[in-house]
């Protein structure tokens, strides 16, 4: 009880900034609410001089409550939904993960960009943006700036791919199912990918690609269990290296990502209820509660970052997140060309 009290006004700063974030991200999907969030928050730190009384409640919001959001949306996976889908998309899927992950691996090379920021652009390239990061960000001991500036990045190429990919695809000639691949695979966030087929639709009478292209977006998803255990893997090993073995026990079981197996447990909860011939729409308020989980805890990322520092050291993660946006787009386009489906 008494460390609920220490929480608490921390947690409802979070949600105060969170509530209309996720309503201008409504409206203007293309932004999204997480982007606001982290934007409001870093705002509001520079002014805001009582966080001693709310600093473990916003820590505990960008940590755990982090965790929570991944969790809830896996109630927004229908697995057979995705598995027949997936027949099409996954070579197409998978070409644009392990371009991205490359890409981003030799540039941390080349560039000397710090391991931590390297590993959530790339990931966040090349899966679904904003969750992945917020899924892989406590597996390998991200701090809330890493987080905030690898967000900022993704956002960023969201934004350019949805204003130019739909004209992009008219000019190359793309099929309606063709550019619901594309956006599906080459943009990086769920909402980025709402807006960018929607502008599609808009352009082409009679096409419907934006349930197709969210679908391919949520198979995306799925990569997050492969990608966070492999690098759980990795710390773990990490680890070994380091420190002694009693101690390395203890940080094994803290570091191994529990939350994704909850994650996967939803999923699959989702999956049976719809073979049961069960309206999945019964899900659709965990799936809300899991984006409005993450805003508040993009608002206590926000909270704990430095904008004057990220905008400092924003210049190579922003070229990391370019370079590996355009390997994205053009490995697509190439994996499709190839596959005989463009």
């Amino acid at each position: 009880m008494k460390k609920m009290k220490e929480l608490l006004p921390g947690i409802l700063l979070c949600l105060i900034i969170a509530i209309p974030c996720w309503l201008l991200g409504k409206t203007l999907p293309i932004i999204g609410g997480p982007v606001f969030a982290i934007l409001f928050g870093m705002i509001i730190t520079l002014f805001y001089q009582k966080k001693l009384t709310t600093q473990s409640g916003i820590t505990y919001t960008s940590k755990k409550i982090l965790q929570y959001a991944v969790i809830l949306l896996g109630f927004g996976l229908n697995l057979y939904e995705i598995a027949y889908v997936g027949t099409t998309s996954l070579p197409i899927i998978l070409c644009t993960i392990f371009t991205s992950l490359i890409v981003a691996w030799i540039l941390y090379k080349i560039m000397t960009i710090p391991k931590n920021i390297s590993i959530l652009v790339g990931v966040g390239s090349s899966i679904c943006g904003g969750s992945a990061i917020a899924a892989t960000a406590p597996v390998i001991g991200a701090d809330d700036e890493e987080i905030a500036q690898a967000i900022s990045v993704i956002f960023l190429f969201n934004v350019i791919a949805a204003l130019i990919f739909p004209t992009l695809g008219s000019i190359l000639g793309l099929t309606n199912d063709g550019f619901a691949l594309f956006a599906g695979t080459a943009v990086n966030d769920t909402s980025s990918v709402t807006a960018t087929a929607t502008a599609w639709d808009g352009m082409h009478t009679g096409a419907n690609t934006l349930e197709f292209a969210t679908i391919v977006k949520l198979t995306r998803t799925l990569a997050i269990i492969p990608i966070t255990l492999i690098l759980a893997f990795l710390q773990t090993a990490q680890s070994k290296k380091q420190k002694n073995k009693k101690t390395e026990q203890f940080h094994i079981k803290n570091i191994f990502p529990s939350f994704i197996l909850f994650f996967v447990l939803a999923s699959i909860i989702t999956t049976i209820a719809a073979s049961a011939g069960i309206d999945v729409s019964v899900f659709s308020f965990f799936k809300e509660l899991s984006k409005f989980f993450i805003i508040m805890a993009m608002a206590a990322i926000g909270l704990n970052t430095n904008i004057v520092k990220l905008i400092k050291t924003g210049g190579k993660p922003i070229f990391m997140g370019m370079c590996c946006w355009i390997a994205i787009a053009g490995a697509s386009l190439i994996a499709q060309r190839i596959l005989g489906l463009w």
